[in-house]
């Protein structure tokens, strides 16, 4: 141990505590790997004594400074903390905190010398331990209830809710959408067959499912549309309003009249109506969770969703997971998304690998020829690659991009089928850059203030204005032109033109020596 005084730092649910070392020789002990010391608390409560406590003042103030924590960084109520009890000469003694980022924090914000190692941990190990004993007011389980509602506040916290990244809402609402349509048709074929044993000739001329089960909520006794007199509810109307065709609705009314089915009790006609009503419910649930989904996807990929249409993006979302797992994923494990079975079978009985999976649902597959299915799926799925990756890691993501790399498949479709040269995928991602750019423009120079109309006098001075000031500057331009061009010396050249004087002058100066040296012989 070092001659340094030893303080450490115990961060809990209930509050922050400092505890002091005063004898090194119990706390020694840890080294040579004697863990009695800790676990014994006479042994350990003459080795550490409590210095200081400051309780949380609320829930939300634990959870604030539990999330500093788990960042690694000290908060105004650690700094303070520590600033009050902490010695003030730091190079005295040593601060011992069991979390080395949270040291490095507290060592850069206060220059005090902090440590974390082996014996740190086995001394805050005991001081967690025996917390209770230490403060007063921790008693009968509060430090325990304290933990527990930190614990629950700290990983609420962490769940958070993003708008713009709920792909997990996506997940479900398609799971779901997918085992209504099977219940869906499941409960389609019972009320088909429950209801014709009363009214056999209504599924002939109904042929939709949820019209026939709504049909068959209204008319309930095929006796009751046939009916006529004072006190007889006219069914007419409200049967035109669902089948939505007055031929079909009087087709109805025609065949009840003459129906072959036989006649259902009170009691079996009140199970029959309420599972068709439980049943047209359900389709009517089953709509608006289908436009929930198309407007989650428009704000969580859009892109993805206006290339291959909300159903097929979802489930390749689905598929992979989330969203940015599907974004990581190459095209190639795009395309074959969801064929997993037909691929290791492939592989097992070394035969051909399928050439598409989820990706087959979507229209321009189906459009393809036969020889060109498996072309048109690898483009299209590097495609949706891209899209993916443009509603993942972009902030603010568009239509644009979706709707431009929808735009690309159908000429590559049009190339497959005329062998017109489609555009490079280079022009057409700088004209939606461009295009966006423009709107960015657009729209920031919408947000500033437009200035009030001035009257037709103020306008008129305008433009005398202006062609005054192009009267004046006409001449102006004549001046600069009219200048020649000699005047117009840079300093290079009248540093070249110095020399040459001066190799002149000397030139002259040898001439004349020499005249004298031969007029002197």
């Amino acid at each position: 141990m070092s001659d340094k005084a030893l303080l450490t730092l115990l961060e809990s649910a209930a509050g922050y505590a400092l505890f002091e070392i005063v004898a090194f020789e119990e706390i020694g002990s840890l080294l040579e790997g004697n863990k009695d010391t800790v676990t014994d608390l006479k042994r350990f409560g003459r080795a550490v004594k409590l210095k200081a406590f400051s309780p949380f003042e609320s829930a939300q103030v634990a959870l604030e400074n539990a999330n500093a924590i788990s960042e690694h960084a000290m908060s105004d109520a650690l700094h303070n903390f520590l600033e009050m009890n902490l010695p003030k000469k730091a190079k005295k003694f040593q601060l011992g905190v069991i979390d080395p980022g949270l040291a490095t924090a507290i060592s850069d914000g206060l220059g005090v010398s902090c440590r974390s190692d082996d014996t740190i941990r086995e001394i805050m190990r005991g001081c967690r331990l025996h917390l209770e004993t230490f403060v007063k007011g921790l008693e009968g389980g509060a430090a325990a209830k304290a933990q527990l509602g930190l614990g629950h506040s700290y990983s609420r916290s962490k769940v958070k809710f993003n708008p713009a990244r709920s792909d997990n809402m996506i997940i479900q609402s398609i799971a779901l959408l997918d085992q209504m349509d099977k219940d869906l048709n499941t409960f389609a074929m019972r009320v088909r067959e429950w209801y014709s044993w009363h009214f056999p000739e209504l599924k002939d001329i109904v042929k939709d499912n949820i019209m026939f089960a709504r049909a068959a909520a209204y008319i309930q006794d095929k006796g009751s549309i046939c009916a006529s007199g004072e006190g007889v509810e006219d069914k007419m109307p409200g049967l035109i309003e669902i089948c939505g065709d007055e031929e079909i609705a009087k087709a109805v009314v025609a065949a009840a009249k003459t129906s072959m089915g036989m006649d259902c009790s009170p009691l079996d006609m009140v199970n029959i109506v309420n599972f068709t009503q439980r049943m047209v419910k359900l389709a009517e649930f089953r709509k608006n969770l289908s436009n929930y989904l198309t407007e989650k996807m428009s704000v969580v990929a859009p892109n993805l969703s206006a290339l291959i249409g909300d159903t097929v993006a979802a489930r390749l979302i689905s598929k992979a997971g989330s969203l940015t797992n599907l974004a990581k994923a190459p095209a190639s494990t795009v395309q074959i998304l969801g064929a997993e079975k037909a691929l290791f079978r492939a592989l097992k009985t070394k035969g051909n690998t399928p050439k598409y999976g989820l990706i087959y649902h979507s229209t321009f597959i189906g459009r393809a020829d036969a020889k060109n299915k498996g072309r048109i799926s690898r483009y299209l799925a590097n495609k949706c690659s891209i899209a993916t990756r443009i509603d993942s890691f972009s902030d603010e993501p568009s239509r644009l991009y979706g709707e431009k790399l929808r735009e690309q498949v159908e000429e590559r479709l049009k190339f497959y089928e005329t062998g017109a040269a489609p555009r490079r995928n280079v022009d057409v991602m700088e004209e939606v850059a461009k295009q966006l750019k423009t709107d960015g423009d657009d729209e920031e120079m919408a947000d500033v203030e437009t200035p009030k109309k001035k009257k037709k006098k103020d306008k008129k001075r305008k433009t005398d204005d202006e062609d005054s000031d192009e009267e004046m500057e006409s001449p102006k331009k004549k001046s600069k032109s009219e200048t020649p061009k000699s005047e117009k010396k840079t300093p290079k050249s009248e540093k070249k033109s110095a020399k040459k004087e001066k190799k002149s002058d000397k030139k002259s100066d040898k001439k004349k020596k020499k005249r004298k040296s031969s007029g002197g012989d």
